[in-house]
């Protein structure tokens, strides 16, 4: 069946849903993939037709920059399905408008709020029922475009392809994580791409995170480029720290990615009249105010977890634990963040965008 939309937009609804197939009580995260896509395609100056069409394969030439140069960027983001049936998202624009700054930086063309935000919200209407409503679970959405156009001139593509995919996930890290303060490798560099959400920020990651894993560790505290000094990012997640009563994260730069699940932290907390300190600390720091006591709590902060308690660093063959404490800053800013992405409580913030 085909329908269109005001964007002219083509719809191509599957044959045969997997929906009957999915055990919505037993989800690993971004594994499982809901039945339709939406697809754009960028040639001869502009952005084509959207499409939505059944989730399936894609073909591309051999020498597609893609495969050659890198040209790839994404965003995550998340559905929610309240008691009354009705879909969510959690700032939306904000992605948006990310994956364009992404973009830019890699000399890739913006795309549309409209066709963004229209072709997104087709989608989810089309794939309600793919939006579990089991405790802690969602639909996670992947926007990405990459370079589709064929040559091996080191040069930026001049066609590209701009894909939504869904999946619909469970929680995304189980229990406490155990980090590691990496002091050899780093995630990125000043004038580099760290601020973007570039698929090869991620690939450089694996490798490190490979051998803290090896080291029985779930993931790698990011430090600076020069001296490895300063704390940056944990893993994939923005990270806050708790010294006393105090929330501490690092400033956003062109090395350090501009959460949005960030920016909502510090606004809660601002709310809460939390003390919060945006500034750049050392791993000194951290590790003397874990052996005076006053290292409370550590946490990343990102959009697939939303908050991961951090129970454990570990710093030059030295583990350091955290303290299991009541009513804690990670625990309270996820329950608010949560409560407002499901429905479940006021929005004072205007963040929460229903989709009609």
């Amino acid at each position: 069946m085909s329908t269109a939309t005001t964007l002219n937009m083509n719809i191509e609804k599957t044959k045969k849903s997997k929906l009957p197939q999915v055990d919505f009580n037993n989800l690993p995260f971004g594994q499982t993939f809901s039945d339709h896509m939406f697809v754009c395609d960028y040639k001869d100056g502009k952005w084509q037709t959207p499409q939505i069409i059944p989730y399936q394969n894609i073909s591309l030439d051999p020498a597609a920059k893609i495969f050659h140069y890198g040209q790839s960027v994404f965003e995550g983001m998340k559905a929610y399905k309240d008691e009354k049936d009705q879909i969510w998202l959690f700032r939306p624009l904000e992605n948006q408008k990310r994956i364009n700054i992404s973009s830019e930086r890699l000399a890739m063309p913006a795309f549309p709020e409209n066709y963004f935000m229209e072709g997104l919200e087709t989608l989810l209407k089309i794939e309600k029922d793919w939006i579990p409503q089991t405790p802690g679970s969602s639909l996670y959405i992947r926007p990405f475009i990459f370079a589709t156009g064929a040559g091996l001139h080191a040069s930026p593509s001049t066609e590209y392809k701009f894909m939504i995919a869904c999946a619909p996930s469970g929680a995304y890290f189980a229990g406490n994580v155990k980090v590691l303060i990496e002091e050899k490798y780093s995630r990125s560099a000043n004038g580099g791409v760290g601020f973007a959400k570039a698929g090869g920020n991620y690939a450089g990651q694996f490798y490190p995170t490979q051998l803290a894993v090896e080291k029985g560790y779930h993931q790698v505290i990011w430090t600076d480029d020069n001296t490895h000094e300063f704390i940056e990012e944990a893993g994939a997640m923005n990270i806050f720290v708790r010294i006393g009563d105090t929330l501490i994260t690092s400033p956003t730069s062109d090395r350090i990615l501009d959460g949005i699940t960030r920016k909502s932290i510090l606004k809660i907390a601002e709310d809460e009249g939390i003390p919060v300190e945006v500034r750049k600390f050392t791993v000194s720091e951290l590790t003397e105010a874990s052996k005076n006591g006053t290292l409370k709590e550590m946490f990343g902060a990102g959009t697939a977890a939303v908050i991961s308690p951090i129970s454990l660093f570990g710093h030059r063959g030295k583990d350091y634990e955290l303290p299991e404490i009541e009513n804690s800053y990670a625990a309270r800013f996820k329950k608010r963040i949560t409560d407002i992405q499901y429905n479940r409580s006021e929005d004072k913030f205007g963040w929460r965008y229903l989709v009609k």
